[in-house]
């Protein structure tokens, strides 16, 4: 039986997090054994849940006093755990694995999950066996600043769990007590989703609630739902999105709703979603999948992932990152226009099985190229 061990900060909200659950899910399903190592989070008793195996180390801080002893004891679960194939999704646990996978060295996959910042402390996602791209964007970012041969990357898209994203399974009494929560019912609402970060670009939505009103006075009241927690160190940027919304007198227009596992139900109650990035775009953009799977269309910004994922006018619309004005046409635009055939899209597209399929795929490559190493 394959075994595979992943690592990763943190289990608590987002993207990366919510598909590393599914994954684990489903490797389980195929018979592979999964162990997850992360510091911990509302989801990771998911994980054994699911039956893998959830276990709690700080691979998470970037402290650099306490990386020794949790190297020491991340080489210590590795010696117990002796899995085949080491998968990394973020810096700092890969960082923490390079040094601790040692005598004998696990093979290493990682996944290519953000645009780093460029320097040699981000230079650690491209040293693996394979190197997994969750999106053209992330292929030129590590081709080109890095020099990662096309032979290591691989690109797999995220896949959208159709069971979990389905319109005929809602909790009707879910989304009808968030709407009558955030009085919702009869408006016209706008969904954000993720951590509340300066790099998501809400204020840039905000501004455009405010510009788009006027072009909404045919339609029914605007209302512009933000689903995510504050992101740590981004309280002040909160605070000034807040005092925003106060002073282009939205107060009764803007909900910050906080984070939210009921996913679906949360798209359900929307109209739109937006996915408006700034100057650092979405690597991939799982949220966009998401809506679209729920037939909600999408608002996004002209760049990163969302280039993979959206088709102007089919999916909905493109605007260009930081363009107030666009963001605002759009918004006027999707609430006189309907678009179908978005869950179909994104299934065809965008599927889980796939995603986990290609993961396996070059799981089996990579050891096939171990023990063709060793046979050497």
């Amino acid at each position: 039986m394959m075994h595979i061990l992943q690592l990763l900060p943190a289990l608590n909200e987002g993207g990366v997090e919510r598909g590393v659950v599914e994954i684990n899910r489903e490797l389980v399903r195929r018979g592979v054994r999964n162990t997850v190592i992360s510091a911990g989070g509302r989801l990771a008793p998911q994980i054994d849940r699911d039956g893998g195996r959830h276990l709690t180390l700080d691979v998470k801080s970037k402290n650099l006093l306490t990386v020794p002893e949790r190297v020491r004891r991340l080489r210590v679960l590795i010696a117990e755990l002796n899995p085949d194939i080491i998968h990394v999704r973020s810096r700092v646990p890969a960082w923490l694995a390079r040094f601790a996978n040692r005598n004998p060295r696990r093979p290493v996959v990682s996944t290519v999950h953000g645009l780093y910042s460029v320097n040699a402390y981000s230079r650690i996602m491209t040293r693996a066996d394979r190197v997994i791209c969750v999106s053209q964007a992330a292929v030129e970012y590590v081709r080109k600043n890095y020099g990662t041969p096309d032979s290591l990357i691989r690109l797999v898209h995220r896949g959208i769990d159709p069971v979990a994203f389905d319109p005929a399974r809602l909790d009707a009494d879910y989304v009808r007590a968030f709407k009558t929560r955030h009085a919702l019912d009869g408006r016209f609402v706008v969904l954000a989703v993720g951590r509340i970060t300066s790099l998501k670009g809400y204020r840039e939505l905000i501004q455009a609630a405010a510009l788009a009103r006027g072009g909404l006075r045919d339609k029914a009241p605007l209302a512009v739902v933000i689903v995510g927690g504050v992101q740590q160190g981004q309280e002040a940027y909160a605070a000034a999105l807040r005092a925003l919304v106060t002073q282009l007198n939205l107060d009764d227009a803007v909900v910050f709703a906080g984070s939210h596992t009921r996913m679906a139900e949360i798209y359900d109650a929307a109209d739109v979603v937006v996915s408006c990035s700034t100057s650092k775009p979405e690597t991939f953009g799982r949220s966009m999948i998401e809506a679209l799977a729920m037939n909600r269309p999408v608002i996004a910004t002209r760049h990163g992932g969302a280039l993979d994922i959206m088709r102007e006018g089919v999916t909905g619309w493109l605007v260009e990152p930081g363009d107030v004005a666009g963001l605002a046409a759009g918004l006027v635009k999707a609430a006189h226009t309907r678009l179908t055939g978005l869950r179909t899209y994104a299934l065809e597209r965008f599927s889980l099985d796939a995603m986990v399929e290609k993961n396996l795929a070059i799981y089996r490559d990579v050891l096939d190229g171990a023990v063709r190493a060793e046979g050497r």
